[in-house]
């Protein structure tokens, strides 16, 4: 504890007790003096006056220590705390009457309660007036620059909070002015001397009128549809939004405090995914894990740590991380060995999934009851560019996982994947669905395989979340490959929770499904990401179209349609209908992409691969085919609506 910051509170209290104690004597001495020149008066005898005195002011004193009334900070106090002295002193002048009357100085009863009541409102009345001075004080020092006017949308509980935190924090920068409100029995009424006004179109003339720069936004269990029409209906104000609520993870930058206390952030873009929350049949899918030997393949990726964090919750038996980027393998490694301790059994394996004598060595030592194989490249540019390494590591690589899984008796096995791999038009899709088909082509299998598909994931390394945010950075502009450009999004956690619940569901060889909601206009989400920045699209932040990058399609087709999927008991995860090829098929499959990799091997780049690819991915399609018919697809449509 810091000396000086104890040795004031200390100060305080006894400053505050000297004040109580010098009106109390000063009450009495008035009160005393009063009775001998009014008539009618009551007659007190000297010696039992200042007795019965010395009795109430003991018991108040004793009562209100009792009730905590000095502990509270007089600029914090709230009315809660005038109910504490009101009740400390009701309680002293009971007492205080039953003490005289046994001491034998009681001479009536009018002495106690006048006395009471008068310090009693002196007490409050003073610290009335001291929070009154503070907040002048408070809010008059200083130049009217020195704090930034904001706007409170929510007049409840956690409104008042923040409202009155923002009053009486000398260390806040911010001085609320009104609050707006839906509610219309609260519209008219104040909170700590704000006025509460109507969530309109008048509001827009106030935001102006009182200089308000940042709008709040404090509304306990904010949904993203709630969040998704506030934010429609104040970006159109020149304000900053910001969310009074719990903090969120930042994946960009590797932030993932679990901090529950109320705090200040950013309006974040995952707060306008345009969809409801997900349902996790949390309690099943934990029994399921518990106990379980857990390996997680490309564990510190975006996926693959939001996986150890997922499973490190769910009382595992150990946890084995193995990815071959040894600073990210690290970085998930210290964050769960500080959140847990020696309370997870925690293991990291550095080592490329392509090396199959180095996985049969971990999957021998460790013997995992359930895989997650989240290593892959994923960057299709670059895999268009190096196909050969897609092949080696995303088909070769999970082929050699499986092989392992299945020779070391693995329980289950899940494959990640991604919506890329429907009808793929890139060699990174491509080679995600030739995962998919080793995966499916072992339903015969002791251990059971599974994959599960999704799109993009927000934060994720190499999405465009982070790009926007580092372009917005540096002042624009936001690049897109193309205005009409659309995609299917979830958050991390999301994706994480419903591939473990997945992966507990599993038997042979499924195809899970996520949805994933409505697609969103990569423009849009630009438009909106500018706008959260504080800045104005295409005024203060460029939007500029790069063209499409090879093997790019507009949009990433459909992934539930009912008419192909069969469902689970979770209405989110889906099980694609799908005629698995057979192991012999798989087998020739593979054969020939190692004689492609091979042929290849002095190349830098070669359409060797990409015709290798197309010939054992039936269907593969140019994404010019896609492209050119893209403005009739349902999924342009739904995004459009």
């Amino acid at each position: 504890m810091n000396i000086k910051s104890f040795l004031a509170g200390k100060l305080r209290k006894f400053i505050l007790l000297t004040f109580d104690c010098f009106c109390f004597a000063l009450v009495s001495v008035i009160y005393y003096f009063s009775n001998l020149y009014l008539p009618n008066s009551i007659e007190y005898d000297p010696a039992k006056f200042i007795a019965n005195a010395a009795i109430l002011l003991l018991t108040m004193l004793v009562a209100r220590f009792a009730f905590s009334v000095y502990n509270s900070i007089l600029r914090y106090t709230r009315t809660f705390n005038y109910v504490k002295i009101i009740l400390a002193d009701a309680a002293a002048c009971i007492a205080a009457v039953v003490i005289s009357m046994i001491c034998n100085t009681f001479n009536g009863a009018w002495f106690f309660v006048i006395i009471v009541s008068v310090n009693l409102l002196i007490a409050i009345l003073a610290r009335m007036v001291y929070r009154m001075i503070y907040k002048i004080k408070l809010h008059g020092a200083g130049s009217e620059n020195d704090h930034i006017n904001v706007a409170i949308v929510g007049a409840g509980q956690m409104g008042a909070l923040l409202a009155n935190e923002l009053l009486y924090n000398p260390n806040s920068k911010y001085r609320p002015m009104f609050f707006i409100e839906k509610q219309a029995t609260k519209l008219g009424n104040s909170i700590s001397g704000l006025k509460i006004y109507p969530e309109n179109e008048d509001v827009y003339k106030l935001i102006e009128k009182f200089d308000i720069k940042e709008i709040f936004i404090a509304i306990s269990s904010i949904d993203s549809k709630t969040a998704a029409q506030l934010f429609e209906f104040y970006s159109k104000t020149p304000c900053r939004l910001k969310i009074y609520d719990e903090p969120i993870k930042d994946f960009t930058n590797g932030d993932v405090s679990q901090s529950k206390s109320k705090t200040i952030r950013n309006f974040e873009i995952e707060d306008l995914l345009f969809r409801s929350p997900i349902k996790i049949n949390s309690r099943e899918t934990a029994d399921y894990y518990a106990d379980k030997v857990v390996l997680v393949t490309g564990g510190g990726g975006s996926i693959g740590s939001e996986l150890c964090r997922q499973i490190a919750q769910h009382r595992v038996k150990k946890l084995i991380i193995l990815d071959i980027y040894e600073n990210n393998a690290y970085e998930i490694q210290q964050e769960l060995i500080r959140k847990y301790g020696s309370r997870l059994d925690l293991s990291v394996e550095i080592a490329s999934v392509r090396d199959a004598q180095r996985l049969d060595a971990i999957f021998n030592y460790y013997r995992p009851q359930v895989v997650f194989h989240a290593a892959a490249h994923k960057h299709v540019p670059l895999m268009e560019h190096s196909g050969c390494e897609a092949i080696k590591n995303n088909v070769l690589g999970t082929n050699n996982t499986a092989n392992a899984a299945e020779k070391y008796g693995v329980e289950k096995f899940i494959l990640i994947s991604t919506d890329k791999a429907v009808n793929p038009t890139n060699i990174m899709g491509a080679s995600k669905r030739l995962c998919e088909m080793i995966v499916q082509s072992r339903r015969d299998s002791k251990t059971s395989f599974a994959a599960v598909r999704f799109g993009n994931v927000l934060g994720s390394n190499g999405s465009v979340i982070p790009l926007f945010k580092q372009q917005i950075a540096n002042g624009g502009p936001v690049t897109i490959t193309d205005k009409r450009i659309i995609r299917y999004f979830m958050t991390i956690p999301e994706a994480s929770q419903l591939v473990m619940e997945a992966g507990a569901m599993a038997k042979r060889g499924e195809l899970f499904v996520l949805d994933m909601g409505k697609p969103i206009k990569i423009y849009d989400l630009a438009v909106n990401m500018i706008k959260l920045s504080g800045f104005e699209p295409e005024v203060d932040i460029g939007i500029k179209e790069i063209g499409l990058r090879p093997g790019e399609k507009l949009y990433e087709e459909l992934l539930i349609k009912t008419e192909t999927l069969d469902k689970t008991e979770n209405d989110m995860i889906f099980i694609e209908k799908d005629e698995p090829l057979g192991r012999e098929e798989i087998d020739r499959i593979l054969d020939s992409l190692r004689n492609a990799v091979e042929e290849t091997k002095d190349s830098i780049a070669s359409p060797i691969i990409k015709e290798a690819i197309k010939s054992v991915v039936p269907t593969f399609v140019d994404p010019e085919e896609i492209n050119k018919d893209a403005a009739n697809a349902r999924e342009m449509a739904e995004a459009n609506v």
